[in-house]
């Protein structure tokens, strides 16, 4: 299923990555302020907050006593996760140099703030504080606090969607060889889709 999304997703993009009209984001410190704000979250959090991710979304998922601010940075996460290509592209979390590692944050932080608000939600409350507990102790044990890059100190904004530097993927080495994989893959799949239509008898 992730392997279909990330193939959709390389076929949409690479015909205006070559045309030159994708440009590097180059949002931090601007976009509307117009949305909910979210905080910000920093480059330690990141991988641990990552491996709690999906756990997080199921549980605000399930949640049914929620007010629209909620609902409103749950859709923001789960939205800037299908633009940062579903957490998947190489080094996106761990790296700063990654042309992902801006909406790598802004996916995360708005993970955490659905997290933290689920702990004053008396269904949720429960196992909210048993994740922030998994999480607090796997922070102190992997000695990530104190880990900060260059977004770390970046707040977001529900009305403003973080797209990747696509610019900035040729310089990227881990990136432009996912990218260029699936994008191979993405040709071939065309390739064998037109001789599937081409076959007597379709």
């Amino acid at each position: 299923m992730f392997f279909r999304k990330m193939l959709l997703a390389v076929c949409l993009i690479l015909p205006s990555f070559a045309a030159g009209e994708v440009v590097a984001h180059q949002r931090t410190g601007g976009g509307s302020h117009s949305g909910i704000a979210i905080p910000e979250i920093s480059h330690g959090e990141m991988s641990i907050m990552a491996e709690h991710r999906a756990g997080i979304i199921d549980l605000a998922a399930r949640a049914t006593d929620t007010k629209e601010p909620f609902r409103r940075v749950l859709n923001y996460a789960q939205i800037q996760y299908a633009y940062c290509l579903w957490g998947k592209m190489p080094g996106g979390v761990t790296d700063e140099a990654s042309p992902f590692n801006e909406c790598s944050h802004a996916y995360l932080a708005a993970t955490k703030a659905v997290l933290l608000t689920m702990r004053d939600m008396p269904r949720e409350a429960a196992a909210a504080g048993e994740i922030v507990s998994a999480i607090d102790a796997g922070m102190v044990e992997r000695g990530l606090a104190l880990i900060t890059c260059a977004f770390s100190g970046e707040t977001f904004n529900t009305a403003d969607v973080v797209r990747p530097a696509w610019a900035d993927i040729p310089t990227h080495p881990a990136s432009m060889a996912s990218l260029t994989v699936l994008a191979a893959l993405c040709g071939l799949g065309v390739l064998a889709f037109r001789r599937f239509l081409g076959r007597p008898g379709f």
